[in-house]
């Protein structure tokens, strides 16, 4: 059976103030985020090999159920943090009006974007990640699947990516749940996506302050 590695959006965030986090410390899940986290991972019936989390507390925390019921240690991976972005520790609710003028300077080409990560580096260390992992896998000898715990942006931009889909987009159609689970196959030298789930759909969850 060919390993799959699987992306995974991280639970419902503990956000009351209705911000951007972005890569802000802390902002951890909620109890309800835990419960989403824990469906993910139960929903795979797979062998899972390593699992990996970006560094941010909401990624780590996802990952835990999956690394508890294989008996694994998460691994941090830098390379599928969210991105980087000027509108960081903003209120939605100020993004969305553009009722700071500094703002508007940094919405002039939503194609790049400019007020953040360009599209193409997120691809492109985002599937590096992917390949690293699914080499190191291999050259183990281990049996079972890649579980990469990451954000939305990320997540959804790869996907997009690898489709072959130009990456620039409306955030508000992005098909990437919380603990959502995207999943790819290597075939020959290209990863595929094979499989979208989302297992906590029946959480009554918020989903604010991504990407």
């Amino acid at each position: 059976m060919s390993a799959r590695l699987h992306l995974v959006r991280h639970g419902e965030v503990d956000n009351p103030e209705r911000i951007l986090y972005g890569r802000l410390p802390g902002y951890p899940l909620t109890e309800r985020g835990r419960r989403m986290a824990a469906m993910a991972a139960e929903s795979v019936d797979r062998r899972v090999a390593r699992v990996y989390a970006s560094p941010l507390v909401r990624a780590q925390e996802s990952a835990e159920p999956w690394a508890q019921r294989a008996g694994l240690e998460v691994r941090t991976e830098h390379r599928i943090i969210e991105p980087t972005n000027a509108f960081e520790g903003r209120s939605l609710a100020a993004i969305r009006a553009l009722r700071d003028p500094r703002m508007l300077r940094l919405v002039w080409n939503p194609f790049l974007p400019t007020w953040g990560e360009p599209y193409r580096a997120i691809a492109a260390r985002v599937e590096a990640a992917m390949t690293d992992a699914l080499d190191e896998l291999a050259e183990s000898g281990d049996e079972g699947d890649v579980v990469m715990v990451s954000h939305q942006a990320p997540i959804w931009i790869t996907h997009r990516h690898l489709a072959g889909q130009r990456l620039w987009h409306d955030p508000r159609a992005r098909r990437c749940a919380l603990s959502s689970i995207t999943t790819f196959e290597r075939r020959g030298d290209r990863l595929v996506e094979v499989g979208y789930a989302d297992p906590a759909a029946s959480v009554d969850a918020i989903d604010l302050g991504a990407v």
